[in-house]
């Protein structure tokens, strides 16, 4: 355990941050798992909506930093194609 005053806050500072950049990105995870539940039930509206509000919290998170750009940009693709392939 650290000892000086500065080593102790940064500790504590870390953790808060580990707490809200983990119900973040457990959000955007949630999110993601609703279209895809939407997809499967072969919901066409909700889908979009739902889409296009996970899309929004995944580049929140991604502004954030606490995804890579990569990853999010990714992860918007995949939905995107399965929410399109609903409507052909």
């Amino acid at each position: 355990m650290a000892n000086i005053k500065s080593a102790i806050k940064r500790i504590d500072t870390n953790e808060t941050k580990r707490a809200l950049n983990q119900s973040k990105k457990s959000e955007m995870r949630t999110a993601i798992k609703q279209v895809e539940k939407f997809v499967e039930a072969n919901d066409v509206e909700n889908a979009k909506a739902a889409l296009k509000e996970t899309v929004k919290k995944i580049d929140k998170v991604v502004q954030k930093g606490i995804i890579h750009r990569n990853n999010g940009e990714r992860q918007k693709a995949r939905l995107a194609k399965k929410v399109n392939n609903l409507g052909a």
